[in-house]
């Protein structure tokens, strides 16, 4: 299980002092980007490949209010994948007091730099996103080329 301790911070808190939407997104993408990198692709490495994760759609469920300071405990697991690698579903679960806090689901898949459309991932790079924990309602996605 991947998992990072995060802070609620100033600027990522809303009007009704609560963590703003956006945030949730900004930390899911944080803790991804984390878990690439110590598996071996931090970002000099996808701009050697000239390959970048591309989300297509986030989804946020929110379960209780996090606040200014609040310790947040995000684990990432892996909601879907194609056979191919190049569309996946990450999970981020957001922990406060060990409570459900809020669920991100974002569908994303691997974008080509120089020809901006879909591509398989190099086999490491795989092989890192088939190590991540499955989630319990973890499905099959289409190739890309599907």
């Amino acid at each position: 299980m991947f998992e990072k301790t995060l802070v609620a911070g100033w600027g990522d808190m809303d009007f009704n002092s609560h963590m703003r939407n956006t945030a949730y997104l900004d930390k899911s993408a944080d803790v991804r980007m984390m878990y690439f990198s110590e598996h071996g692709f931090p970002m000099s490495e996808f701009m050697r490949l000239k390959i970048g994760p591309v989300v297509m759609k986030d989804e946020i469920e929110y379960h209780r209010e996090i606040h200014l300071l609040n310790d947040i405990r995000v684990i990432l697991s892996l909601a879907g994948l194609s056979e191919d690698g190049s569309r996946m579903r990450l999970r981020n679960d957001f922990y406060r007091n060990e409570k459900l806090a809020a669920r991100v689901t974002s569908t994303a898949g691997w974008l080509d730099l120089d020809a901006r459309k879909l591509t398989c991932p190099p086999e490491m790079l795989l092989a890192a996103l088939r190590g991540l924990a499955k989630s319990d309602d973890f499905v099959t996605l289409p190739d890309s080329k599907s």
